[in-house]
């Protein structure tokens, strides 16, 4: 207590004309986390935890588990709640949505990162007697969208259970399908929690019937809480305990531990997110990762209590955080084993690797940016393992990157993350999906980035195939006409169609993921007035009539507007295209062409205008010979600026591009 007494102290008597308003808040800060801190009734008087008392908590006394659901079901807020029932922050003190860290998450109300918190908990039952044990349960916050699913499955892997949110109004929606099954085929204890009791449309009972019909819960299983209110929330932690069984596990053997997360801290370098599944680690201790064999020193470790918290070991069962000195991206690999150096062990089964469905170029918007966009893009990849990235050169746009994301919102989220936290200004292209080309010759290429699809007269496509997805939409039923229409617009075969309840209907679509990728969401959204729900898993590749279409100014093809279309619908695109690029590329001193091909086909064009004087302003009158021959003289100038002008293509217009790229 004296610390922090001293360090308020300190933080008044600060006079000095140096020292600033914002060094001031920062100190007084630091002194109530310290007081907060120390209020912990859990850990002694200064709530510092150490490894005696990690020591106490066996696995029998650990429940690790996360929480799923739909977009908007109330996760975050839930997990605030518990946080707050067990002291692990104080109620009131802590922002709203406090495992939400990052900007971008604040400013769309979406969770993007799964979060961890460790928190202890005194759990009285009958059988108990005067005894009260105490338990180490650590929450893991997953996101709810679709895009995202990579994160819900990597958290799941070190858990043993899962608490099921379904909002008691909206019921179960596209995305709490998913995650069911995400954590069903994890062999997870599930405990459903109906959230939001408290709104006026809530209908628990609707609810309970809806999980016992989809997915065989018994009623009398479901919580029925609200996280606003807190109504509820005490049968939660004790479901927990009783429902979900302990981490499994040897304690006396060699270390081995699950590489769940990892991000970059510029002055501790690689933190890596970690569950400990054989053993003990020991600050000291020498470790080594199984797949690439490079050994370090645990130079920190200790849990998340909710923000690091050192505590020198982690024991069996426990998930917490290992600084080990690691400086590169490529050395932190989710899904690794780490195990102690020198030793031999069984790597535990990883995850599957992220499977990238949207391509996009990033370029810097000023080319001489390049290197400090490169040190962006590997600082924010070590906190997003799911981006793939290599390095790619466009005529128009100079060098840049060719990104793999797990759909649009992920990359809308990498560009927001990437001007937020670095600063980087980027010109995106295009979005596009991996396809695959077969020709005469029987080779066959996957296509990423349609600018290298050449045009060889030599070598002739045969046979084109594209990735589908299996999408899932949940809708009241009073939309199914129009949202059937949608769905055939976009080349969609229908595989389910069938009633959740008496007010929603539930289709199963096959779709090609190049109809879905830009705007499909926001139609569905648009004409369902907002209450559609929307979730898709990939699928097979189907055979469809694919062709490149190329952007050409004045006859010059621009690598980076290349793109793959479905052939019915190319003319349409095309002629969409060079109507928006004729309103956002600016006039110039000669005449510019704008033009969509296929091949040397030219399927829509514009023209736009040269800016040009009125040569004609100084004849008034005389022979109409004499205006010809000034005009003549000028369209003769206007041809050689046309030949050695270059035309410049505004940020604008990739972004008016991408918003709109012809999946309608």
């Amino acid at each position: 207590m004296a610390g922090a007494v001293a360090l308020r102290r300190s933080a008044r008597r600060i006079v000095r004309p140096l020292a600033t308003a914002t060094a001031l808040s920062r100190t007084l800060q630091q002194a109530e986390r310290l007081l907060s801190s120390q209020a912990s009734p859990e850990h002694g008087p200064r709530g510092v935890v150490s490894a005696s008392d990690l020591g106490l908590y066996t696995p029998e006394r650990i429940r690790n588990f996360s929480i799923i659901a739909h977009v908007d079901h109330g996760k975050s807020t839930l997990a605030d709640r518990l946080l707050e029932l067990t002291g692990t922050i104080q109620k009131g003190h802590g922002q709203p949505q406090y495992l939400d860290k990052l900007q971008v998450e604040r400013e769309r109300g979406i969770t993007v990162k799964a979060q961890t918190a460790t928190m202890f908990y005194r759990h009285t039952s009958a059988s108990n007697g005067p005894d009260t044990p105490r338990y180490l349960l650590n929450l893991i916050d997953t996101p709810g969208h679709v895009d995202f699913s990579y994160e819900v499955s990597r958290s799941l892997a070190a858990c043993q259970g899962a608490l099921l949110v379904v909002d008691a109004a909206q019921g179960v929606q596209a995305q709490t399908i998913a995650n069911f099954y995400l954590a069903f085929e994890s062999n997870l204890s599930i405990i459903p929690v109906i959230n939001k009791i408290d709104q006026p449309t809530a209908d628990p009972d609707n609810v309970k019937d809806q999980l016992k019909r989809l997915f065989d819960i018994d009623p009398s299983e479901a919580l029925l809480t609200s996280a606003k209110t807190g109504k509820g929330l005490e049968q939660v932690l004790p479901a927990v305990i009783e429902r979900i069984p302990c981490p499994p596990g040897k304690c006396d053997s060699p270390v081995r531990m699950l590489l769940l997360d990892s991000y970059y801290d510029e002055y501790k370098g690689v933190i890596c997110h970690v569950a400990v599944v054989d053993g003990a680690l020991h600050k000291g201790d020498k470790i080594a990762s199984a797949a690439t064999g490079r050994a370090y020193e645990v130079q920190d470790v200790g849990i998340m209590h909710p923000e690091l918290t050192p505590t020198g070991v982690l024991y069996t069962g426990q998930v917490g955080y290992v600084i080990s000195g690691m400086r590169s991206t490529k050395e932190a690999r989710i899904g690794d084993t780490l195990h102690q150096a020198k030793s031999t062990v069984e790597p535990l089964p990883g995850f599957k690797p992220a499977k990238h469905m949207v391509f996009s170029g990033l370029y810097p918007a000023d080319g001489s940016d390049f290197e400090a966009l490169s040190h962006a893009i590997e600082k924010l990849t070590c906190n997003d393992a799911s981006v793939s990235v290599t390095k790619e050169t466009s005529t128009a746009l100079g060098m840049g990157f060719r990104c793999g994301f797990l759909g649009l919102l992920h990359m809308d989220v990498f560009h927001q993350r990437l001007e937020q936290e670095y600063g980087a200004q980027v010109i995106s292209t295009i979005p596009t999906v991996p396809y695959i080309f077969e020709y005469g010759d029987g080779s066959k290429v996957q296509v990423e980035n349609p600018a290298a699809l050449a045009s060889n007269p030599g070598k002739r496509v045969t046979t084109c195939w594209e990735p589908t997805v299996i999408a899932t939409i949940i809708i009241p039923s009073e939309y199914v006409g129009p949202v059937i229409m949608l769905c055939s617009e976009r080349r969609g075969e229908q595989l389910e169609y069938t009633f959740i309840d008496a007010q929603r209907a539930l289709l199963k679509y096959r779709l090609p993921l190049k109809e879905i990728i830009v705007d499909f969401y926001n139609e569905l959204k648009g004409i369902t007035s907002g209450y559609a729900t929307f979730d898709y898993e990939d699928s097979e590749y189907q055979q469809s009539d694919l062709v490149k279409m190329d952007i050409l100014l004045n006859g010059q093809p621009v690598d980076a507007m290349a793109t793959i279309v479905h052939n019915q619908k190319a003319q349409r695109i095309g002629k969409e295209l060079v109507e928006k690029l004729k309103k956002f590329i600016d006039r110039q001193m000669f005449e510019i062409t704008i033009q969509a091909a296929i091949g040397s086909k030219v399927i829509a064009r514009e023209t736009l205008s040269a800016m040009r004087k009125n040569v004609l302003a100084k004849c008034y009158g005389g022979d109409i010979t004499r205006k010809k021959k000034l005009l003549e003289k000028q369209k003769e100038g206007k041809k050689r600026m046309k030949r050695v002008g270059s035309v410049d293509i505004p940020q604008e217009a990739f972004h008016e591009l991408l918003k709109g790229s012809g999946s309608k």
